[in-house]
């Protein structure tokens, strides 16, 4: 739902306020002028105007009253409680056409905060590091919420115009450059997007329509009305949304934020409808548009089709594979993740997907989920970090400040090597030690106090002690920022360089490009090791990944037919960071029958070719 579109010198305004009886569209600049709006039937206000002016400043006055922002607005340059802009999208000259995008398997995913990645934090910044990405196989960059937020720092998941890129990062040329950049150097882009919940400063959407509704609670609050009276013209708004970023951004896929908190008990689910919409674009622009669902539903529907009674999605975060391997890397924290830890759990995990499949879950006090055995691999998202991982801890400690370097190094290949569409979090592939606290930058002293409180309160619940980093605190955001510098040093550059080996024996190999659960075969070695046999489609190579998560020596036998050879073996020296680690490597073949030990806390990588 394009609010301001531009069309042979003429600007079409459009917004949506069904209850209301007139709207005024206030321009601020150039020229200043009040014109009244014309509404249909559907509760959709209009007007044209002539003109050549490309950028005009303008806000609405719902019923003639006050002026507010436009809740679909494009560009707020002066924030939230600003005039909104309009902006040409046809001015803009791609470089991109030769783009077809890449399938989910083959993607490496790294997430990042366009603030924090670099000095600068905007995306102009980003695009001289791109190269440096792609160095170690990232092809896919995942941007957290970039939608206008209060301020100049905040997650960005507490952002009140969906439409509008963030003023502080760039705005919506810095957008499209950095997308046209990406693309030119093949790495996709995936943008974070909220449809759950809107952020408190700056919403203005009651003031033009019913966007919330009462009917259903949220952590955030009243949820936004998918099913409701009058919830036709939110149904459009967002899933307009969603073709808005595909079409005119060039956005090759969408991550969707905590979509179990989107109720819909209407005949056609907002997420149906939107499936529909998404692929009329493919079949116009003719190239593939992917949607990922960050999901607590621990249900196969949201990766299934509506045609079978699901959402649409193409992939799913799967949380249950971070708890399970973040336990038997770090068993020591006993305050996160009770109801994960064992090595059976891990042996499901990789085999099925969801651990939690319907047993009882102390932490939710029920019986939660359903098998997904038999979904294929590439239909879920998998991760050792993320900013919910990290972020959400009261220190904000990233994985290398909580492990040694040989449990970095497990947890690294525990997810490259897995069946399943990895993602890195920005700064993890060399262990950055910067913290990732929550910040934010409100300017409502009373809207400061309530995050302030909230936070504390919330770490007490989950019995965390400790003092917690005050999120409107400039200096807060300012230690996470990356220390980028540090990457081609000392064991930093140990983690990078394993980084880039994992991925390049993941992209190299046959068995690892087959998402099929037919060809994965996971087992339990004991209590605290695992092997994970990946096939190719034929059958003709195999690839055996050994993984000991204890401190203690395990013996396997080898039952298989033909001999192995061994290709990337954590204990090598160009591995090690410490003399202190026992030297001794695996041996270099595997014949049928033979047996294998496996070194304390260590990975083993062997082919049959």
């Amino acid at each position: 739902m394009l609010s301001a579109s531009f069309d042979h010198n003429r600007w079409h305004f459009k917004v949506w306020a069904p209850e209301k009886e007139k709207m005024i569209l206030h321009i601020v600049k150039p020229h200043e002028q009040e014109l009244a709006m014309q509404k249909d039937e559907e509760g959709y206000f209009s007007i044209d105007i002539n003109t050549t002016e490309k950028a005009l400043d303008y806000l609405f006055k719902p019923d003639g009253h006050k002026d507010y922002p436009d809740p679909a607005s494009q560009f707020q340059p002066c924030g939230v409680h600003g005039v909104s802009q309009t902006v040409d999208h046809a001015s803009y000259e791609w470089s991109d056409s030769d783009w077809k995008g890449l399938p989910l398997n083959e993607m490496i995913i790294y997430e990042l905060h366009v603030g924090l990645f670099t000095p600068e934090g905007t995306f102009d910044a980003i695009i001289p590091r791109l190269d440096e990405l792609k160095q170690i196989g990232i092809n896919a960059v995942e941007l957290m919420p970039i939608a206008q937020f209060p301020g100049d720092r905040n997650w960005g998941y507490d952002g009140t115009f969906p439409y509008a890129v963030q003023n502080s990062y760039g705005g919506p040329l810095g957008l499209k450059k950095l997308v046209d950049v990406c693309h030119q150097k093949g790495i996709s882009v995936i943008l974070d997007v909220v449809y759950n919940h809107l952020g408190p400063e700056g919403n203005y959407f009651p003031q033009f329509g019913p966007y919330f509704t009462s009917k259903y609670h949220t952590p955030w609050g009243d949820a936004i009305n998918f099913d409701g009276e009058w919830s036709d013209g939110v149904r459009d708004y967002f899933s307009d949304n969603v073709i808005y970023w595909f079409e005119l951004y060039h956005i090759d896929c969408l991550r969707c934020d905590a979509i179990h908190a989107i109720f819909d008990t209407g005949a056609v689910h907002f997420w149906e409808m939107t499936y529909q919409k998404i692929r009329q674009l493919e079949e116009a622009i003719g190239r593939p548009f992917h949607l990922i669902a960050e999901s607590d539903l621990n249900s196969p529907k949201v990766v299934k089709s509506p045609a079978e009674g699901g959402y649409g999605f193409n992939a799913q975060w799967l949380d249950d594979f971070h708890h399970v391997v973040y336990k038997l890397i770090n068993p020591s924290d006993k305050e996160r993740y009770c109801d994960f830890g064992t090595i059976e759990q891990l042996v499901k995990a990789y085999n099925e997907g969801f651990v939690h499949s319907g047993q009882w879950v102390k932490f939710r006090k029920r019986k939660y989920g359903v098998s997904s055995a038999g979904i294929p691999g590439d239909k879920f998202v998998i991760f050792n970090q993320n900013h919910d991982q990290v972020g959400n801890r009261a220190d904000g400690k990233r994985l290398c400040m909580l492990v040694d370097h040989e449990r970095m190094k497990l947890s690294a290949a525990a997810v490259l090597l897995a069946p399943y569409v990895p993602m890195l979090f920005m700064g993890e592939e060399y262990a950055d030690p910067s913290p990732f606290y929550y910040f934010v930058s409100h300017s409502d002293n009373k809207l400061i106090k309530a995050v302030q409180e909230g936070r504390r309160k919330e770490f007490e619940e989950f019995g965390f002690d400790q003092n917690i980093p005050d999120p409107q605190d400039t200096n807060t955001f300012l230690r996470c920022k990356l220390q980028w510098e540090k990457r081609y040093g000392s064991h930093h550059k140990v983690i990078l360089d394993w980084h880039r080996a994992l991925i390049g024996v993941r992209k190299k190999l046959a068995p690892f490009s087959d998402f099929d659960k037919e060809f994965t075969e996971a087992s339990a070695i004991g209590d605290q090791g695992l092997v994970l046999f990946r096939h190719d489609k034929e059958r003709k190579q195999t690839v055996a990944c050994f993984f000991n998560y204890s401190e203690k020596e395990i013996n396997y036998s080898f039952s298989v037919e033909e001999g192995f050879t061994k290709i990337l073996d954590s204990r090598d020296d160009k591995w090690r960071t410490s003399k202190k680690v026992n030297n001794e490597v695996h041996r270099d073949k595997i014949t049928s029958g033979a047996s294998i030990r496996l070194l304390p806390l260590s990975v083993v990588v062997y082919s049959s070719q």
